[in-house]
């Protein structure tokens, strides 16, 4: 017999505020530990240690504006931010510093996130949306995805600022989205009930390759876990559903929150068997979940929902 969905392996309380966004960083070497970065609706960035469940650190530097992309560079020590307030923070956290040595002003002041591309050893591009398109200044130039409110994803050659491929897959502003440049191929959610797959060809084309009808409508995040095997969306239903990336094939439905989930994120660790998914939701709690760690687990998992007590 099937058995159901597991509860959380645990749950991280005191934000005080709505959970944003995540970002594990699990990649040091003993003693470090593994943490993970929680950006909230009230401006803090809370750093969390995995080990001992508890926060460490607590930056503020977005005056009291929603936090909605944090990501860590050079390791531990440096971490990016994105507020509401139209600012990009530089953070330093070596050696127990916790400021902002640099910032960058945005004119945007929406909800559309940056993106991350390491390049080369200590050179990083960012992307960040804004009415012009600077074109990079880096030797071979890559390429853009995009999503926008017009429910279209669009494939940007950064050299020039052209785009080589728009694809309508959704009636609504798309949300999130997510790449697999292995199979070149990626998903993206909207406020409609359907999840939309969609592939990449050797003509730069984008086209959709399937769509999966949801019960709910409301997708706020999705996020293809780095093996390349399970894809978690993060639902406006309370829900977390985990999907096969292969077909796309409904796994799970992990029911703990009791508000809209605002964002799903997948840790780094080099062992398989410690992979963790964090969520975040309106209900100021984040759900630390051990899923899918072993190759059979997939092949078992029931379309159930369980709700701890």
């Amino acid at each position: 017999m099937a058995l159901p969905p597991p509860d959380p392996q645990f749950v991280l309380r005191g934000t005080g505020a709505e959970v944003q966004t995540l970002h594990f960083y699990c990649g040091g070497q003993e003693p470090d530990y593994p943490i993970l970065f929680s950006g909230s609706s009230n401006g803090l960035i809370h750093v969390w240690n995995l080990k001992t469940r508890r926060v460490d650190t607590i930056l503020d530097g977005h005056g009291g504006k929603s936090v909605y992309w944090v990501e860590a560079i050079y390791g531990r020590d440096r971490l990016l931010s994105q507020g509401r307030n139209q600012k990009i923070c530089l953070w330093d956290l070596a050696e127990g510093r916790n400021t902002v040595t640099d910032s960058v002003f945005t004119e945007n002041v929406g909800f559309c996130k940056c993106s991350l591309l390491k390049v080369a050893q200590g050179h990083w591009l960012m992307a960040m949306p804004g009415k012009d398109l600077d074109e990079p200044d880096y030797g071979s130039c890559p390429f853009l995805l995009a999503g926008y409110e017009d429910g279209s994803v669009i494939l940007w050659n950064l050299s020039g600022g052209k785009i080589l491929s728009r694809l309508a897959c959704h009636q609504e502003p798309v949300m999130s989205l997510d790449f697999d440049s292995e199979k070149t191929k990626g998903v993206s959610g909207s406020s409609e009930e359907v999840l939309t797959v969609w592939s990449l060809d050797e003509q730069q084309n984008l086209k959709v390759q399937k769509t999966q009808k949801l019960v709910n409508a409301g997708i706020a995040d999705v996020a293809i876990r780095q093996d390349k095997k399970i894809l978690a969306t993060a639902g406006w239903d309370h829900r977390i559903r985990i999907f096969g990336w292969k077909k796309l094939k409904p796994l799970a439905i992990l029911d703990y929150h009791t508000a809209t989930v605002h964002c799903v994120s997948f840790s780094d660790h080099s062992r398989p068997s410690e992979r963790l998914l964090a969520a975040g939701s309106k209900d100021h709690r984040i759900s630390i979940w051990s899923i899918y760690n072993q190759t059979s687990d997939a092949l078992h998992c029931p379309l159930e929902t369980r709700k701890p007590n």
